[in-house]
């Protein structure tokens, strides 16, 4: 297996220069999707992002086309990619076949999740009768397979099936222990969220702690879109954003999308700056699949030239 740069070498920088960046992508439904995926990808590998991730449907519900454009992404393109890989709906043989096809595509970096079950992300969590019960386990199975970089998800306001923020933390942490290198944040809105999760692994474990956190964050160019996205992940939109966003997309039965974009380009370059003065290791962007937004937040942020 040829071994590729790790996320952590792509996050070493000079402190002088600019932080890094990175971009998530999604696999495409449909050919017209997937057109657009790689206008993005194209879009974006001229901004040399630090890496480029790609999501992993509910129960595996996009596993072929997720490994197909993932090895596409390292195959024919400059970009470091990240593949997910979840737990949910998979036995452990069929874990470590998935871990091979990766591999065969020359993917060694790998984004490690339990994931939501199929049908409703919110629902009740059932372990595959031959598979692992906790992404810890899914860690560790990945990291005894072969020379895999593993990263792991973590969650600012807390996981949603967590009793407390205190289970969150050691259950982050613990990931963090069996091997896991750094962690990407679900989206966040309140970048002391961010701020109070970093300080809790550090008390929690120093060592763990000194690991990056990768904070992600999500240009609104949609508040119907977003709302959803919201209700599935269990993130909180504060009441005070909540009511700008509302305000701006109007009372009409369509909402205002130029007015909501612009809001969500000015909070999440304000989101942008705040996490680069704080330290962060780097940003990590939801995309959608489309390049503009994000370009639009890299430009202000320095990151990237804006378009002519």
């Amino acid at each position: 297996m040829t071994r590729t740069p790790s996320i952590v070498d792509r996050l070493r920088h000079d402190p002088e220069a600019r932080i890094p960046f990175s971009v998530e992508f999604s696999p495409p439904r449909d050919a017209a999707a997937e057109a657009r995926l790689w206008r993005a990808v194209r879009e974006f590998e001229q901004l040399q992002p630090a890496f480029v991730s790609m999501t992993y449907g509910a129960g595996g519900s996009t596993r072929d086309r997720t490994v197909r454009v993932t090895g596409q992404i390292a195959e024919e393109t400059t970009l470091l990619p990240v593949a997910h890989l979840t737990a949910v709906s998979h036995s452990v043989d069929e874990l470590r076949s998935m871990v091979g096809s990766y591999a065969d595509r020359g993917i060694t970096n790998i984004l490690v999740l339990r994931g939501d079950p199929p049908g409703d992300p919110l629902g009740d969590w059932e372990k595959h009768p031959d598979g692992v019960e906790y992404a810890e386990e899914l860690v560790r199975l990945v990291r005894d397979l072969g020379d895999f970089h593993v990263g792991v998800a973590s969650f600012p306001e807390g996981h949603h099936r967590a009793d407390d923020l205190e289970q969150d933390t050691r259950c982050l942490v613990d990931k963090l222990r069996a091997g896991a290198e750094y962690s990407i944040t679900q989206m966040f809105f309140d970048v002391d969220d961010y701020l109070r999760l970093r300080d809790r692994v550090c008390a929690h474990d120093a060592e763990q702690g000194a690991k990056p956190i990768i904070p992600e964050i999500m240009p609104i160019t949609s508040l119907r879109s977003v709302r959803r996205m919201l209700e599935l992940s269990g993130t909180t939109l504060p009441s005070y954003l909540d009511e700008k966003f509302t305000r701006a997309a109007g009372s009409g039965p369509e909402e205002d999308r130029a007015a909501v974009r612009e809001v969500g380009i000015e909070l999440a370059t304000t989101i942008g700056e705040r996490l680069i003065s704080e330290g962060a290791p780097g940003l990590h962007f939801i995309t959608l699949n489309f390049a503009r937004a994000t370009r639009e937040v890299l430009s202000n942020l320095g990151l990237a030239p804006a378009r002519v």
